[in-house]
């Protein structure tokens, strides 16, 4: 029997705003990211789920409490379900990490799955633990429809897995907060990829351009 997956990224924070790497560091979601909770909470409050789950930093574990609101459910919270450890880059801009981190940021935008963030984590570390975590969803709700609230960085690595794509481009896959995807899994080898980066329930528009250069990191 099928499991729906409904992926679903967390609100905006601050410095989500200020475009600044993220990762493991433990935000709240603004005010806008709030309203953006409740907009998907309401596009979800119709759906039959049997489980919401979310990584454990408070900007995701915020986003499905207030999704949970909706159904009689309670958030189980999943370490491994954690944004990348971002490490030393961690609260930095683009800009910045451009000026003291050159040489390693070029090398980890080459090759992320082999290339580890000083003090951080490589995406290969992050796409096992965090495809172990979906895999076993999928066993566990079996004909069920399920939440789970998490990061972008997870959330392209497990679309990229399901679909047997190459990992180190994970970042050409573009997710603004509050998203909404859908992954049915007949079994986890034949998932298939119903919804992607979907907005439709948020009433408000973007602050950036579609080809904007910038938005990935918007994204952890």
């Amino acid at each position: 029997m099928s499991c729906r997956i409904y992926l679903v990224r967390h609100g905006e924070t601050e410095w989500n705003a200020l475009m600044k790497y993220q990762g493991q560091t433990d935000i709240p979601l603004s005010d806008r990211g709030r309203r953006q909770a409740e907009l998907i909470g309401k596009r979800l409050a119709g759906e039959k789920i049997q489980g919401i789950y979310a990584s454990d930093l408070v900007r995701a574990y915020e986003t499905a409490t207030i999704i949970s609101t909706h159904h009689d459910l309670r958030v189980d919270t999943v370490r491994d379900l954690r944004e990348l450890d971002f490490g030393a880059w961690e609260g930095l801009t683009q800009k910045e990490l451009k000026a003291t981190f050159a040489n390693e940021i070029r090398q980890w935008w080459e090759n992320p799955l082999s290339n580890r963030i000083p003090g951080g984590e490589s995406l290969n570390e992050m796409v096992e633990r965090s495809v172990r975590v979906i895999k076993n969803l999928v066993v566990k709700h079996a004909g069920g429809n399920v939440v789970v609230v998490t990061h972008g960085g997870v959330i392209r690595s497990i679309v990229i897995s399901v679909l047997e794509m190459d990992l180190n481009k994970y970042w050409r896959f573009r997710l603004d907060n509050a998203c909404l995807n859908i992954i049915d899994f007949p079994v986890w080898e034949k998932g298939i990829l119903v919804l992607f980066n979907d907005c439709a329930h948020l009433n408000f528009s973007i602050n950036w351009s579609i080809n904007d250069k910038n938005f990935l990191y918007h994204q952890q």
